[in-house]
């Protein structure tokens, strides 16, 4: 009787995850859209400011209706959260504003591949056969992307595969800190970070610039960006502390219909044949790379 409850137990858990994981996807491919949107009026950097400095008071919020305790034990983790999140943030931000929305979500999915190789390297986990095969299938689906071999290379692409290489570093420090910081620490550290590199960036190079804006639709859509992609985070935070990362790394992909159809509501184009299947090869590699 007590193995039959155990078992539902966990049913529930990963029920909640992929819920929540599900909800994650919709937010975060919204909230891409309404961020590509606003590039016409904002620097993309200007706009991870607003977004992460409207976050943090929500979750101040939060926290003062709900109070937690902080455990200063592992900090260094939680600023690395911050740091590698933010960073992330910023590389896909300005990606979406430069290449098709559905392509950048895609390339920030390559996370799996890369947290796959981190743990080799940093944590000695084996990589078996059917792993390699997997990293070697999504590492083609980036070049078909990425198109090498052709004159439609660009930067651009580069910097979305880096904003991967960070959100995999930043879902690797979530796995070792789930249990002991709330959600909404965590995600604190991450939007208080995401406003110090934006800030940095404006004071102290000649490449970012902050204006004056005075359409009211304007901030309505920064603020309504900040709610989405907060919830998108928070969402995020709660599916991978709940359920295994296997499973909820493979529910993420339902992101990139989401990104693509909202990227063409915008005037994207549609994939052409050869981004269309390195989308489907990094699919078909992130979901055997995350199973077990």
């Amino acid at each position: 009787m007590s193995e039959n409850f155990n078992t539902l137990s966990k049913i529930k858990l990963i029920d909640r995850g992929v819920l929540f994981m599900l909800l994650s996807a919709i937010f975060g491919a919204l909230n891409g859209a309404v961020a590509k949107f606003l590039t016409g009026y904002m620097d993309p950097i200007e706009i991870v400011f607003y977004r992460n400095f409207l976050g943090i008071l929500i979750i101040l919020f939060s926290l003062k209706k709900f109070s937690v305790s902080v455990n200063t034990s592992k900090l260094h983790l939680l600023f690395l959260r911050g740091l590698f999140g933010s960073l992330a943030m910023v590389l896909f931000f300005y990606t979406i504003a430069t290449i098709p929305l559905g392509e950048a979500a895609i390339l920030n999915k390559t996370s799996p591949f890369f947290v796959t190789i981190l743990a080799y390297y940093l944590m000695k986990e084996t990589i078996t056969l059917r792993i390699f095969f997997a990293l070697i299938i999504g590492f083609l689906g980036i070049i078909l992307i990425l198109k090498p071999f052709g004159i439609e290379i660009s930067f651009e692409h580069f910097l979305g595969v880096l904003g991967g290489f960070f959100a995999a570093a930043a879902y690797a420090t979530i796995k070792k800190i789930k249990d002991i910081y709330d959600a909404r620490i965590i995600m604190l550290s991450f939007m208080g970070v995401g406003i110090i590199i934006p800030l940095g960036l404006f004071l102290f190079t000649p490449y970012v610039q902050f204006k004056m804006h005075t359409e009211i639709y304007v901030w309505a859509l920064v603020c309504f960006m900040a709610v989405i992609s907060t919830a998108s985070q928070w969402f995020l935070t709660r599916a991978y502390s709940l359920s295994q990362a296997s499973i909820i790394g493979v529910v993420s992909y339902t992101n990139i219909p989401f990104a693509i159809g909202f990227g063409i509501m915008l005037g994207d184009s549609l994939p052409d044949i050869y981004t269309f299947l390195g989308i489907i090869l990094i699919i078909i590699g992130g979901i055997l790379v995350s199973k077990k």
